[in-house]
């Protein structure tokens, strides 16, 4: 890449960087979704507060005393019950970030070594993250087999579903969605601006369409339930993606393996 515009590539490398840490909640998803604009994030009201009203006027009553009784359980509860969709796009955009990262390492390490290096940080790379994302896809199934019973167990289970789970925040979600998916397309404006070969790279492009496919997997199950139930598709939504982060992941550790035997060979 003779012709690489290096200001371009290492913004483009520190955008998919921002990227990444974001959905690692390195950058916290709530934290981002605070500093934007209220109009982005819509109104902060409990989905809780509308979907009580299919209950009784006594189960109402029963509910509200619950919803008191734990409101310090409420307020203490960990961060992962924000959602597990955004933070599981990390094994999707990770890709991106690691090929760019690979192509800037190759830039500075001899040619005569890079076919070698390249597949067994590649290999590494890909057995990694296959078993980080293994024990997220059991964490996540664990959490909605939960929800799922809880909410099935009326009328006090799903009382309990509602007061949990039932006040997920979508429009926060998807304000730092729609963040995410705005320094996507900056990237690859980047990603052209540093060099157009990079339209030939078919490695490249797959990745940043499994990036956009990423974000509206999320999107969608977002948008096709009622409020208090976008916990479940939250969670349905993080398998699909970390499912799709271990086929893209195995067929890049195949690559890996096959790369660095051929680099063997005299």
């Amino acid at each position: 890449m003779a012709q690489l515009r290096w200001p371009f590539f290492l913004l483009a490398l520190l955008v998919i960087f921002v990227i990444v840490m974001i959905e690692r909640s390195a950058v916290s998803a709530t934290a981002v979704a605070a500093r934007l604009p209220a109009f982005a994030t819509g109104s902060r009201t409990t989905v809780v507060d509308n979907a009580i009203n299919v209950f009784t006027p006594e189960q109402k009553q029963k509910l509200d005393e619950l919803r008191q009784e734990k409101a310090d359980e409420i307020a203490s509860l960990p961060e992962e019950l924000s959602g597990f969709g955004i933070a599981s796009l990390q094994f999707v955009d990770g890709f991106l970030l690691f090929t760019i990262a690979l192509m800037t390492l190759a830039l500075v390490i001899p040619e005569a070594v890079q076919a070698k290096i390249q597949g067994l940080i590649t290999l590494i790379f890909a057995i990694v993250l296959i078993i980080f994302a293994l024990i997220k896809i059991v964490v996540v199934i664990a959490k909605l087999i939960t929800m799922v019973a809880m909410l099935l167990s009326f009328p006090f289970g799903t009382l309990a579903y509602l007061i949990i789970f039932g006040s997920f925040p979508r429009s926060g979600a998807l304000a730092v969605l729609s963040l995410l998916f705005i320094l996507k397309v900056i990237f690859g404006v980047l990603l052209l601006l540093a060099h157009q070969g990079f339209l030939k790279d078919w490695r490249v492009i797959i990745f940043v369409l499994l990036a956009f496919i990423g974000d509206f997997i999320i999107a969608f199950l977002y948008g096709i339930v009622p409020g208090f139930l976008v916990s479940i598709t939250d969670a349905i939504a993080a398998i699909v993606l970390l499912i799709i982060g271990i086929i893209v992941a195995i067929l890049l550790g195949l690559g890996g393996i096959i790369s660095f035997v051929m680099a063997l060979k005299p």
